[in-house]
């Protein structure tokens, strides 16, 4: 049985029920590569049924503003299914994007990995 899905962007592990998806690139500004992403990133939702997705941004250092309607689509649709989606490792420029845009609110985002694995493991808030 294939474990893995075929990404273009994306580096993924499993960690039991846990899907922990790396970004490949560093400067992920160009139109193709955001769509890419938000194609693999839906493509593990939807058609992989991963309803507990850690996004790990260690390897980002810039990313466009466009690329942030696609993970408040992708969190309202896991949010919805019953899913949960964090995100760890943001960079302090990239975090100040959040900020200023108040998506800090709407996402879960914690600083590290482990921080990441415990908290996405919790049950979700009433």
């Amino acid at each position: 049985m294939s474990s893995q899905p075929k990404l273009r962007q994306l580096e993924v592990e499993d960690q039991g029920e846990i899907t922990i998806v790396d970004f490949i690139e560093e400067k992920i500004l160009a139109d193709r590569t955001i769509k890419e992403i938000r194609e693999d990133l839906f493509s593990l939702f939807e058609q992989h049924g991963r309803k507990k997705m850690l996004l790990n941004f260690s390897n980002v250092v810039y990313l466009s503003t466009a690329m942030f309607s696609g993970f408040l689509l992708l969190n309202k649709a896991m949010n919805a299914a019953g899913g949960k989606l964090v995100m760890c490792n943001i960079n302090d420029d990239i975090y100040e994007v959040f900020e200023i845009t108040k998506l800090n609110k709407l996402f879960t985002i914690v600083k590290d990995e482990q921080t990441a694995l415990a908290t996405i493991q919790s049950p979700p808030s009433p």
